[in-house]
């Protein structure tokens, strides 16, 4: 272990924490988180062992962010009796939005633990000199029927400058999703994106497997794994 990198960690968090509202951050503590994060961060796992280790991370996290998903009794004939059972209450509309590329890691496996929910893509791309989001494809409706009822987790593996993460909170906020109806999860977060989405929506909840140090010039988070998209879909450019 390199004993000054972990130094350097602890004494970011508890200046992150002493600078910004954490109560709505859930910073997964797991084994297999460690484990899977000590993968994707490697330069030399091929693309394969990239996409399962994020397989694996995305499923610990859509796990926490939707342990909190409402629960309605029904009835229910079993092959013994009759009984009552718990299922996740029908009403509420469940929505996975996977910002792309990158966050179709973690919709993939989010369809397959919750496959009622509704998968509606927002697509941005970041300008590599300004450091904005530039949309291209949205694939939410222009008005939501009971944007009460409706629940919204927002995918992206890599939480950076929060520019795009943003940008999309703002696209469901302005749709009439309720703040606390709004879940972001990443696998990675610099403390620059989560000091912008706290205090922009304190009341947004954060699901994130690390925080890790700090941004470099080019906004790209520090160990961090590189770029998301490319090692997900093999595209580095020769």
């Amino acid at each position: 272990m390199n004993h000054s990198l972990w130094k350097g960690e602890k004494t970011m968090n508890a200046d992150l924490n002493a600078k910004t509202d954490m109560k709505n951050v859930i910073v997964v503590k797991h084994p297999l988180c460690e484990h899977n994060l000590g993968v994707i961060r490697d330069k030399d796992i091929n693309s394969d062992g990239f996409k399962n280790s994020m397989k694996r991370l995305a499923t610990i996290l859509i796990l926490e962010a939707t342990k909190n998903l409402p629960l309605k009794e029904y009835n229910i004939q079993t092959p013994i009796k009759e009984c009552y059972v718990n299922k996740i209450s029908d009403e509420f509309k469940i929505i996975f939005a996977p910002i792309l590329r990158a966050g179709l890691a973690i919709s993939d496996v989010a369809s397959e633990v919750v496959p009622d929910a509704s998968i509606q893509h927002v697509g941005m791309y970041r300008d590599e000199t300004t450091l904005e989001p530039v949309w291209y494809y949205d694939k939410t409706p222009v008005k939501y029927e009971d944007p009460q009822n409706v629940k919204v987790f927002i995918l992206d593996p890599m939480l950076a400058t929060g520019n795009s993460a943003h940008a999309a909170i703002s696209l469901f906020l302005k749709k009439g999703i309720l703040i606390e109806n709004l879940v972001f999860v990443s696998i990675l977060s610099a403390p620059e994106g989560i000091k912008l989405l706290t205090n922009d929506f304190p009341d947004l909840k954060i699901v994130t497997a690390k925080i890790d140090e700090c941004l470099n010039e080019r906004g790209y988070i520090v160990p961090g794994l590189g770029d998301a998209g490319d090692r997900l879909f093999n595209t580095f450019e020769k």
